[in-house]
């Protein structure tokens, strides 16, 4: 049988078989079949299961074996590798990263992305080092630590779990306890920190001041000393130096340099480097800078060659540098991390200035030194480290093997070690006073010392000038010049063997140092000074001056007796006075000599006393004397001498017990204390190992326990309680030396007296208890003292057990903490201190033992219970808890643990309720308030109690919960204990106590909270169901389990496999069990289940959203039974379905639910109807909630963050039709138009944001009915909201450029301001009304193209799928845009590339089929009367606004093609699309609601081609005519070429063949007045195309005349052509022809034009003068009246303009074209003179009246002439009506006799009114009825005989128009030329008549004729 092995990939695998498996290194692999170095596996990851994973085949090279265990055997097993956990986790974790870190790079996280790359490539690096296995024990654990800081550090950043970690390996929650789980999650982000401090934070959290200081110490390595020009050796001195203390505060590094700057010894290269050990937090505080001497070798003057001969070297001051190290710790920011720094060196400018030069140049005294030439100098570098000596040379041990030298501090460290030996004295030679000898300069003094022994041998190598370099036997002072006064203040360490120490002295020897040619050092003087004084001591730490005996270089010291014997200081001299005469050596008087010592000695004093202590048997008298003077003593010397001393105190104490046992119980005491100083700390082990070792005090004991007793006997009656306090404080080592000295003693007798020490003991506790329950609130004194009793108690226990049993401990414990006062009786302090004791008892080895605990825990339970019931306290009653609990937790194997979890439910787990949801609310109001944060109100006291209160529930078992809910006494108080935890388990789940990345914690917390309400909910059932029904608790049930259910961290399907199979393998879907309960708990409620309808409907169907199908299993069918609930009790279920929209709007949009919920709930529930007797109304409801849900789904999807705007708007539409149109729910109505607004706002589609708003303005009524505040609306009144909504949709419309419609709006709300008399208000609007009119005609607006939509497939949206819509697209985009844009928002959908409609099988396909093309708007503007008055502004606007009908054509050929020409049956299918509503709208899109298809004949289209293009012509020339192309005429040059040249080449001309066939219009009768009309059009683009040619001709570049002559022949030719096939053409007569070759014959046929607005008609669209008779009340027409008179043009062969008008007689001839990008300025451009012809700035606005032919009626056309103020010409406005109707959101055209928004009168104001011309009664002989009364506040409708025209006019090609003009006040009255009726003109092209061209040139010439002249257009024969 083949066993399985499994392997670890070494190399990453791909192949393109598709059996082979894709493996990348790391992973693991099972090999189930192996064959010829390929093998059959199953690809498993670790900790997988290996029947969920791919099986196949790959290399068996690619794998190593790798060792692991099986668990779990059998379909899902677990490989586990048998390797290092951390090696595993770092595996696996790296695997999960590596998918994660590409991910960030696609995010562009590129800061992240590269951080995250470097941490990977370290752990690969130290997971490597781990797998090697070749490190030290202490390596791999700091391994360890670098890679859990990593992979928390990487878990943290990328979103992932936290993991609990203890020693740096992930922890089992099973094993540990709650609260101790949940402090390893806040420790685990420090876990670095976490085992090296954690002995210290134990010690910190009880109030243990003996925190030990860290040390610090700086790394210096010299570099290279490039200040080069001293050409002489050098030494260089470095130190630390405190500025503000002016002392060096360390040893001197030593540095000898060659005269290239180079390290003397070549052995030093790269090795100069020292390590200032010892620096405390407190040294880097000071004012620290690092001071470097230089010290040359050589001449005494460097640049003098002459002084000294070159053999004679002096050590000769040279210069000096400072860093300062606040400088380096600016720069050196991380520890370990090594920066250079370059200090200059300066030179002193005066020697006598060198011992301070330093000083000088850290204070800038610029004038005591100078500065170098050049900013080179000393080359350094620095690192800062921290630690343990030992430890930093473990880490470093590369720098520590380049001959480092250790530079140690002056003096002892703030930490002394018991192994730390040190016997230095340090010796700075201070100064000296020195005669001059007679000489006529001063010396120069050279000092040499030496070190000799008593014999008088020098001592060797005793002297060290710096570290760096090796000792020496002797040293030579550097030498200053010409100085008799020198200062030095040069240090030396004297290194002085111990035993050598006493009899040593120090000889100083004087040279002056001749600069002669031979260079002689002439001795002149001595001093000395002994090492040590006769009293045993050493030389004292501080300056002494030395006496200076003459000789000279013959005296021979080799008799050191000689002057030994000399006092060598002024105190020496004191002590013997009686010297003799003839001394061998004689004093110089004149003549000292300072120097100052500094001992740092492990083994010497300079204490008397001490000495005195430690030699007392010499003077016993003296003891008393001594033992009292021992405090003085400071702490170093004593504990140099620990043990010495405590031998000393014990052998007094046995000499003589009653004479000194006080005192040296005293003693002891301050030595006790004196090691709970951190500087001594480390001497506690010296302490124990003395008492373990050398104690040997057997009869101690007595004396100590009677004086111990003695001082807490006395605390109640001492005022000064010092004393008592030390001896409470020392009461660890005293019991420690009680308990050893009765070991010895029972040793040494056998038992003996074994009674009385126990009686003792018990004496002594009972004083112990006698402190304690003093009360000590009166005396502040006494609290001390307690609280130093209280905090040294604990440390007592260990040593009681060497003693007692651990039940006798225990007692002596309970019965001292049980004689602690209450809570009540003692201070806040005072509590604290007690609390601290009871944290140390418990967490002391004594609470370990059951035995104990049993005893222990309900005195320590009792003091907890207090102090939570009054909330005092909290943190360490936190602390106490969650030890008890993991010693539980450690103990739950062991019987008694039951009984004491058992204790604690009945003592805590109420109070424990209590306490948390005080600090629950607590936490919560503050949060809220955002106040100043209470101290307990902290996420860490929440978590702390949140974890006790866990790891208590966890403990019980179904006993404990039966014995809890038994043992209430009454009902009410079942009832407040479940409201409680239901509360609490609440409170867990909505607030976040746990953050988001403890899921261990969150899981944990989540599983004892379904077994708890599983343990619950019998008794809620059994007390409180049928007639004890309580619905607080019911209520109180069911949200909660709700809120577990839906709580984030049971959501499985948000999380990844592997996480997910670990959760359900250790935990099963906790969803479903507490569903489970839910269901059955529902059940149970029988008649009581309306209580919770409709009010839980909500939570329910929150649970029911849940995406796990066997809770929707369990939780749809509830819904059913409250329909049938609802149902009973009311007879309908409206209550049910109200709540259950409402909610599920809000749980749908919050990302809950998905298709399978609503496929389940609509199965479950029609199942379940199906049988009820309301089978109707329930199937009804269900199937509104299905397609409820079916589009909040869509809306949901589209309102996804990555998706188009478009795709939101539309699913926000269908969303709120929805609510309007199915369900009628108007506030979610009203909520959705809002939501369409916002989006609409995001998008800038403020036209469709208007439109919106709109929706919810038709709501509201003109009401004073208060409306309460809902959205972002305050409680206000329904009128004042709707104003404020009318004024943000008048915004938004303003910003859409949609004038027309708020205009509308404008008046609505000028009704009601005048309504209520609001003047400022009408004012206002009414201004922002005729602004809207200038708007209209002054701003461009561009002309919008429209697109159809076509989605098909069932992967679209509900709310596109198989429909179409017409969307109006952006300004300027372009089909081709806009299908790319479409694509775009569907990546997925296939574009269609025909417009034909698609079959079922697109229909119900599973794709996405988008089919788009261009439509044209189908607008009602050509059913509009006065069409033609209309200015190209205003109508393009109407032709693109309100339009629900767009059309489409497709060609096609109807029967056989006509091969000679294709036009005769070219027919056309013209696809009209009817929307749902006009566009624009509340969106872009709208819904086609039907489709019309019709089928045009080739006539037809022949005619609508002809007409579309004479418009486009039209258009055209009119822009031209307005100047707006600014000179560039390609676009007309290319169009009248396409047009004329087409003529010639077909064209037209095929139509002509085609239609105007003889044949064809035989077999064609019913097309007659077809062809007829195509005919007029084809004239109609004659003559047009006559007038592009004018226009074109006066404009064309010289360059261009030849294309321009091409189009004038082509153009004859194409007339030529139309004359043949149409006589009528010959119309046009001699003037069209003479037109071709001058422009000025087209113009005098057109002669019908004015310089100003005169536009041609269109033959089918009759004038319909639907309008008013008024006369203008602006004042730019009464002003402008004075400058113009009435002015009529006859046609009929009257003269054309002079030529200087010309070019204004072709103004504003033409409409503009039917569909342009830009509106066309509705007015004309000045002329280059600013004139248009001899009427300066004229602007005529036409007005036309009916005037009869035959029947004595024709039409005339008047205009008013007026003057602009401003040269502009005004705005045409609308014609209002004074029909009232309601306000319709899309306003009709301003020719329509309907008002876009009625129901209001109100007059048109300011220039809104302006620019509208009024018709004037006729000057012909009064053929109109009078007017009546002028009213200016209404337009009075016109009689219908008047604006019908004359019958034959109907078939005339053109309107005969009349134009005219209202003569000037101060002009005669106007005499009216004789109107020629067509009949009088048989040949209306002769030349003109000869008696009216003079009159007519005459008056346009002169302006005096001007005034007086009437000129009359005749059409009827033409242009």
């Amino acid at each position: 049988i083949w066993s399985p092995v499994f392997l670890e990939m070494i190399c990453n695998f791909r192949s393109p078989i598709c059996q082979a498996l894709v493996l990348e290194i790391g992973e693991t692999v099972q090999i189930l079949e192996k064959n010829e170095g390929k093998a059959y596996s199953c690809h498993i990851q670790s900790h997988l299961c290996s029947s969920l994973c791919p099986q196949g085949i790959f290399p068996v090279s690619y794998v190593h074996l790798k060792k692991s265990t099986v668990t779990n055997r059998g379909l899902c097993e677990t490989v586990v590798p048998l390797e290092d956990p951390i090696i595993t986790e770092t595996t696996s974790t790296l695997q999960e990263w590596g998918v994660l870190w590409k991910q960030l790079y696609v995010k562009h996280k590129v800061d992240l992305f590269h951080k995250l790359r470097h941490v990977m490539n370290e752990l690969i690096d130290l997971r490597r080092q781990l797998i090697q296995g070749h490190l030290a024990q202490d390596q791999t654990r700091e391994i360890k630590r670098h890679i859990t800081v990593r992979l928390d550090w990487g878990n943290e950043h990328l979103g992932l779990d936290l993991i609990p970690r203890k020693e740096f390996e992930m922890v089992d929650p099973d094993q540990i306890s709650i609260s101790e789980l949940y402090k390893l999650h806040v420790s685990s982000r420090h876990c670095g920190q976490q085992s090296t401090n954690q002995g210290d934070s134990l010690r910190q959290r009880h109030g243990d001041g003996c925190r030990v200081p860290v040390s610090h110490h700086l790394f210096i390595n010299l570099k290279s000393f490039t200040y080069n020009s001293i050409s002489e050796d050098a030494d260089v001195f470095f130190s630390l130096y405190d500025t503000r203390e002016a002392k060096q505060i360390s040893e001197k590094f030593m540095v000898k340099l060659n005269k290239n700057g180079g390290p003397k010894n070549p052995e030093k290269v790269d090795r100069l480097c020292a390590l200032f050990t010892d620096l405390s937090s407190k040294d880097l505080k000071r004012d620290l800078y690092i001071v470097a001497h230089v010290i040359r070798t050589g001449r005494m003057l460097l640049n003098d060659s002459k002084k000294g001969p070159p053999h004679v070297q002096y050590r000769r001051p040279y210069g000096c540098a400072v860093l300062a190290m606040s400088d380096v710790f600016h720069t050196i920011t991380d520890l370990k991390e090594e920066k250079d720094f370059v200090l200059k060196v300066y030179t002193c400018n005066n020697e006598n200035e060198w011992y301070q030069v330093h000083d000088n140049i850290i204070r800038k005294s610029n004038t005591k030194y100078s500065a170098p030439s050049t900013n080179y100098g000393l080359i350094i570098s620095l690192q800062l480290l921290r630690g343990e000596l030992e430890q930093i040379r473990r880490e470093n041990q590369a720098v520590f093997n380049r001959a480092l030298a250790l530079t140690r501090k002056l003096g002892f460290p703030d930490v002394i070690l018991p192994g730390d030996t040190r016997n230095d004295l340090y010796l700075t030679l201070e100064r000296g006073e020195f005669e001059r000898g007679g000489k006529s300069v001063q010396k120069n003094i050279e000092v040499t010392l030496y070190v000799l022994y008593a014999d008088g041998d020098t001592l060797k190598d005793c002297i060290s000038l710096g570290s760096g370099e090796p000792n020496t036997s002797e040293y030579r002072s550097f030498v200053l010049y010409h100085n008799n006064s020198p200062r030095w203040s040069e240090m030396v360490k004297l290194p002085i063997p111990i035993d050598r120490f006493r009899g040593s002295h120090l000889r100083f020897e004087f040279r002056h140092c001749s600069t002669k040619d031979k260079g002689e050092k002439k001795l002149f003087g001595f001093a000395f000074t002994p090492l040590m004084r006769e009293d045993g001591t050493t030389l004292s730490d501080e300056s002494h001056e030395l006496y200076v005996y003459k000789c000279d270089e013959n005296a021979t010291f080799s008799n050191q007796g000689l002057y030994l014997s000399l006092p060598c200081c002024k105190e020496d001299f004191n002590s013997c006075p009686n010297l003799p005469a003839n001394l061998p050596f004689q004093r110089s008087p004149k003549e000292t000599f300072w120097v100052s010592t500094i001992l740092c000695s492990t083994k010497l004093t300079q204490n008397v006393d001490l000495l005195a202590l430690l030699n007392w048997k010499a003077h016993p008298d003296r003891v008393l004397d001594i033992l009292g003077r021992l405090r003085q003593i400071s702490g170093e010397e004593i504990v140099k001498f620990l043990r010495d001393v405590l031998d000393t105190l014990f052998c007094l104490l046995d000499d003589n017990t009653d004479k000194y046992g006080p005192l040296v119980f005293q003693s002891l005491v301050f030595i006790i204390n004196l090691l709970r100083d951190s500087r001594f700390y480390h001497f506690r082990p010296v302490m124990d190992s003395y008492i373990q070792n050398h104690f040997a005090g057997a009869l101690a004991y007595k004396e100590l326990i009677r004086c111990l007793k003695w001082y807490m006997d006395r605390s109640a009656e001492v005022v000064r309680q010092d004393h008592i306090q030390e001896a409470m404080r020392a009461l660890e080592y005293l019991f420690k030396f009680i308990v050893q000295s009765r070991i010895l003693y029972s040793r040494a007798t056998c038992g003996m007296e074994e009674e009385q020490f126990r009686a003792s003991i018990q004496e002594l506790f009972q004083s112990i208890r006698f402190v304690l329950s003093l009360d000590s609130r009166s005396s502040e004194n006494l609290v001390f003292t307690q609280a130093a009793l209280l905090n040294s108690f604990p440390d007592i226990f260990d040593e009681l057990l060497q003693m007692f049993t651990v039940q006798e401990v225990a007692e002596y414990v309970r019965g001292t903490l049980g004689s602690m006062p209450s809570t009540v009786d003692i201070g806040q302090s005072m509590d604290v201190v007690k609390l601290q004791s009871i944290a140390r008892t418990v967490e002391s080895r004594l609470f370990f033992f059951p035995e104990s605990r049993s005893i222990l825990l309900p005195v320590v339970l009792h003091h907890i219970h207090l102090h939570l019931r009054q909330q005092r306290e909290l943190l360490i009653c936190s602390g106490i808890l969650s030890s008890i609990f993991s010693i539980i937790k450690t103990s739950s194997m062991e019987s008694s643990v039951q009984e004491e979890v058992e204790m604690m439910v009945e003592s805590l787990l109420d109070v424990l309720l209590q306490t948390l949801l005080s600090i629950m609310s607590k936490s919560h109001s503050v949060e809220t308030s955002r106040g100043q944060r209470c101290p307990q109100c902290t996420a860490e006291i929440t978590g702390e109690y949140v974890s006790c209160l866990l790891s208590l529930l966890r403990q019980m078992t179904e006993i404990h919960f039966h014995h809890l809910l038994n043992n209430f006494h009454s009902k009410e108080e079942l009832k407040e204990f479940l409201l409680k935890i239901f509360c609490v388990f609440r409170n867990l789940m909505k607030l976040t106590i746990f953050p988001r990345d403890w899921s261990v914690m969150r899981l944990l917390t989540s599983h004892i909270i379904v077994v708890t309400t599983q343990f619950l909910s019998p008794a809620l059932h059994k007390n409180f169901s049928e007639a004890d029904f309580d619905f607080k608790v019911w209520n109180s049930f069911f949200s909660l389990t709700v809120l577990y259910i839906n709580q984030p961290s049971l959501q499985l399907e948000a999380i990844g496999p592997a996480k997910k199979k670990k959760v359900l393998d250790k935990c099963g879907d906790m969803r479903v069990m507490m569903a489970y309960e839910l269901f059955s708990m529902w059940q149970k409620l029988g008649d009581n289940k309306p209580h919770f309808i409709p009010g839980m409907m909500g939570p329910f169907l929150g649970v029911t959203l849940v995406p796990q199908t066997e809770v929707r299993n369990i939780m749809i069918p509830i819904f059913h039974d409250m329909m049938d609930w609802e149902q009973r009790k009311n007879g309908n279920f409206k209550q049910v379905e109200a709540e259950l929209m409402d909610k599920l709007d809000s749980m749908v949009s919050d990302g809950k639910g998905d298709d399978n919920h609503r496929e389940l709930f609509s199965l479950f529930l029609l199942e379940k109807i199906e049988q009820e007797t309301w089978r109707e109304t329930g199937i009804s409801f269900v199937t509104s909630v299905t397609r409820l849900v079916e589009r909040l789904l869509d809306y949901r999807d589209c309102m996804k963050g990555d998706e188009m705007e478009n795709k939101k708007i539309s699913g926000s539409v269908n969303l709120m039709n929805f609510y309007k149109s199915e369900v009628n729910k108007e506030d979610m109505y009203i909520r959705y138009i809002h939501k369409l607004c916002d989006l609409h706002l995001q998008a800038e589609d403020f036209t469709e944001a208007a439109f919106t708003l709109l929706l919810y303005w038709e709501l509201l009524q003109w009401e004073d009915r208060p409306l309460r505040d809902f959205l972002h609306y305050p409680c206000q009144s329904e009128w004042q909201r709707k104003e404020n909504l009318s004024r943000k949709i008048l915004h938004y419309f303003n910003k859409g450029k949609c004038w027309e419609y708020g205009i509308s709006l404008c008046r609505e709300l000028a009704f009601q301001y005048e309504t209520l008399y609001d003047y400022q208000s009408l004012s206002w609007i009414r201004k922002m009304e005729a602004a809207y009119y200038d708007n209209i005609i002054e701003q461009q607006r561009i002309e919008p193209e429209f697109f159809r939509m076509g989605f098909y497939g069932r992967k679209f949206p509900f709310f596109l799928r198989n429909k179409e819509f017409v969307c109006r697209g952006y300004d300027y985009e372009r089909l081709e845009d806009f299908q790319q844009r479409m694509l775009g928002e569907f990546p997925q959908a296939i574009a269609m590339q025909h417009p034909n409609q698609p079959d079922d099988t697109i229909l119900q396909s599973d794709a996405q089929y988008l089919q788009i093309y261009a439509v044209t708007p189908v607008s009602d503007i050509s059913e509009v009367p006065q069409l033609e008055r209309v200015p190209e502004r205003i109508k393009s606007f109407y032709r693109i606004n309100n339009v629900t009908r767009f059309h489409y054509d497709r060609p096609f050929h109807k029967g056989p093609k006509d091969r000679e020409n294709e036009f005769r049956s070219l027919w056309i299918e013209r696809t009209t699309l009817i929307l749902s509503r006009p566009l624009p709208g509340i969106s872009r899109w709208a819904e086609v609601e039907r489709r019309e298809v019709v089928e045009v004949s080739p006539l037809e289209n022949a005619i609508y081609v002809v007409e579309n293009k004479t418009q486009e012509l039209r258009t055209l020339i009119s822009q031209y005519q307005h100047r707006q192309h600014h000179g560039n005429i390609n676009p007309l040059s290319m169009c009248l070429n396409g047009v004329i040249d087409a003529a010639v080449n077909g064209g037209i001309a095929r139509y002509q063949e085609a239609f105007f066939d003889k044949d064809y219009i035989s077999s064609h009768q019913e097309d007659t007045e077809r062809i007829t009309h195509l005919k007029d059009l084809m004239q109609e683009q004659v003559h047009i195309l006559g007038v592009g040619l004018a226009v074109h001709e006066k404009l064309v570049h010289p360059e261009m005349r030849p294309l321009h002559k091409k189009l004038v022949d082509q153009f004859h030719m194409m007339r030529t052509g139309l004359h043949h096939v149409m006589p009528g053409v010959d119309r046009f007569g001699q003037a069209g022809c003479q037109g071709v070759n001058s422009p000025r014959g087209i113009l005098s046929s057109h002669s019908h034009m004015s310089p100003e607005s005169v536009r041609l008609m269109h033959r089918h669209s009759p004038l319909n003068l639907q309008g008013s008779i008024r006369h203008s009340s602006s004042s730019l027409s009464s002003h402008t009246s004075s400058e113009a008179g009435n002015l009529v043009i006859m046609t009929d062969g009257s003269p054309s303009l002079p030529d200087k008008a010309k070019h204004n007689r072709e103004v504003m001839i033409l409409l503009p074209s039917h569909r342009e990008r830009a509106n066309n300025s509705m007015y004309y451009n000045m002329a280059e003179n600013g004139q248009v012809g001899q009427i300066n700035s004229t602007v005529l606005m036409c007005r036309m009246q009916h005037v009869c032919n035959e029947k004595n009626r024709h039409f005339l056309m008047h205009c008013d002439a007026y003057h602009h103020q401003n040269n502009d010409p005004p705005p045409a406005l609308p014609v209002r009506s004074l029909r009232k109707s309601p306000l319709h959101p899309i306003p009709g055209s301003p020719t329509s006799p309907q008002s876009a928004l009625g129901g209001s009168n109100s007059t048109l104001s300011g220039s809104a009114s302006s620019g509208v011309s009024s018709l004037s009664e006729s000057n012909f002989g009064g053929q109109y009825p009078d007017p009546g009364p002028i009213r200016n506040d209404a337009l009075e409708p016109l009689p219908s005989h008047l604006w019908s025209p004359p019958d034959e006019y109907l078939s005339s090609p053109y309107l005969h128009i009349h134009y005219g003009g209202s003569e000037i006040d101060s002009m005669d009255p106007v005499r009216p030329f004789h109107y020629r009726s067509p009949s009088s003109h048989p040949h209306p092209h002769n030349h003109p008549h000869p008696h009216s061209e003079p009159p007519l040139r005459h008056h346009l010439e002169s302006p005096t004729c001007l005034k007086c002249t009437q000129m009359q257009f005749d059409l009827s024969s033409g242009l």
